[in-house]
Order: C-alpha cells, then structure tokens, then sequence
C-alpha cells in the first residue's frame, strides 16, 4: 500500500502523525507479524484517534462532549492495553506523544 512517506530513519511528530489516521491503520498494522499484536494496535490507535480531539480542543466540553464522556474508559483501555502486549514501550503514563512512541 502506499501511503506516500518517505522513509526516515528517525521519526519526528509530524511524519508520526501522518501515521496515525484512520486510512493509515491497516498500512501500519501490517507491519507487526504476531496478529494478536496488530489486533491490540489497530485498537490502540482508533483509542488515541478518539481521544486525540479532547486533548488538541481549546474547550473539550463544548466541541466535543460526547468523546469527553468517554475519556475516561478509552484512557484507561489505552493503558491496560499498552501495560500488557505493549510492555517496553509503557513506563506507567500514557502520553500524547503515542504517535513517536509506537
């Protein structure tokens, strides 16, 4: 598939977030072999797609309430999924830098 990156060999935020879509998921999904692990990303990253809006909004309860109500549950998702197939890259925080991390 092409996504139309050029490969680099450090990854900075922007060339990371152009990953982090949802047209991009599969691309990047088929890139880890064990398919219990592109199970748990392609659910990691449509976790950070929701919850992405609330952290980049000026006033999350008024442009988008619905995805601040689930926060919460999709947060702590978030974690429990990094703490258990994700272990070497989850230090006890989740971080709105998961685009560089992954």
């Amino acid at each position: 598939k092409k996504l139309n990156l050029k490969p680099i060999m450090r990854m900075n935020g922007n060339f990371a977030r152009k990953l982090m879509t949802k047209e991009t998921v599969e691309a990047v999904c088929e890139l880890v072999q064990c398919e219990e692990r592109q199970g748990a990303l392609k659910e990691l990253m449509d976790l950070y797609l929701k919850m992405k809006p609330v952290w980049r909004s000026s006033c999350p309860a008024k442009e988008c309430p619905e995805l601040l109500c689930q926060y919460s549950y999709h947060s702590q998702r978030f974690a429990e999924l990094l703490s258990t197939k994700f272990k070497y890259r989850y230090e006890g925080k989740i971080t709105n830098y998961f685009h560089k991390t992954l």
